[in-house]
């Protein structure tokens, strides 16, 4: 899209931003019951339009040589805040994130009625009442999204990666769907001791926003025969594509 009319729109997608911004808190403030598919379809557009007012140019580039699934468990990795918005806006996912982000003011409340699933991560209980949630949406037809490596461990891909998404995925029968995120300018968007606000200022300020989600092909659960023999695998996959996407 030419620059000029990334200006001239800008405009409209903040006044869009604000309008659904309280029509979607207002709706949170009614029964779960009236919660559904459609509150899931408009809390994505909204994630659309945030992308847009940060001024972040997102691209999906599809590397995959084979069909992908209708139905799968998307993994990523986790450099940056923006893919707890950006994979909603372009994948249709619920995804698992950390307990604080329900405090989050008006985005945790939009975030909890549209179907996202909360863990405490220090907690034990918490961390297998969120499994037991992911593995029952996954069976009922939702896709997931979780990120393996535990959180946001910095712009090089972690040590290791969790098993509770493969964990998920065997449950299911469904196949892990991996995506190699790449922030062009990584330091802008890692994410590190600021807070959200400065945070979410620095890339709006920033003139280079360009990111590109590679999306790869799905790795089926039938090929493996535990959790942790697939986690490896998906592990030694990311570490191929940081050398492909980093460090060339």
């Amino acid at each position: 899209m030419p620059k000029i009319i990334k200006i001239l729109l800008y405009p409209f997608y903040f006044m869009a931003l604000i309008f659904l911004s309280v029509f979607l808190y207002l709706l949170s403030l009614l029964p779960r019951f009236f919660s559904g598919r459609y509150y899931h379809y408009l809390s994505r557009l909204w994630c659309r339009i945030f992308i847009r007012v940060l001024r972040i140019d997102l691209n999906v580039i599809y590397k995959n040589e084979h069909d992908l699934p209708s139905h799968y468990v998307l993994i990523s990795n986790h450099p940056s805040f923006c893919e707890d918005f950006a994979i909603p806006a372009s994948f249709d996912i619920y995804p698992l994130a950390k307990a604080g982000v329900r405090d989050w003011f008006i985005l945790g409340r939009i975030s909890d009625y549209a179907g996202t699933i909360f863990v405490a991560r220090d907690s034990e209980d918490s961390r297998h009442a969120a499994m037991r949630s992911l593995v029952d949406g996954a069976i009922s037809g939702k896709n997931m999204v979780i990120f393996p490596e535990g959180g946001c461990k910095g712009k090089r891909i972690y040590e290791r990666f969790h098993t509770g998404a493969f964990d998920v995925a065997l449950q299911a029968n469904i196949p892990v769907l991996p995506v190699f995120l790449h922030y062009v300018d990584q330091d802008t968007f890692e994410w590190t001791d600021k807070t959200l606000v400065e945070k979410m200022w620095q890339i709006f300020k920033n003139d280079n926003n360009v990111v590109n989600y590679y999306v790869h092909d799905s790795m089926p659960a039938e090929n493996f025969s535990d959790k942790k023999e697939f986690a490896n695998y998906a592990h030694a996959q990311y570490l191929e594509w940081q050398k492909e996407y980093l460090d060339e």
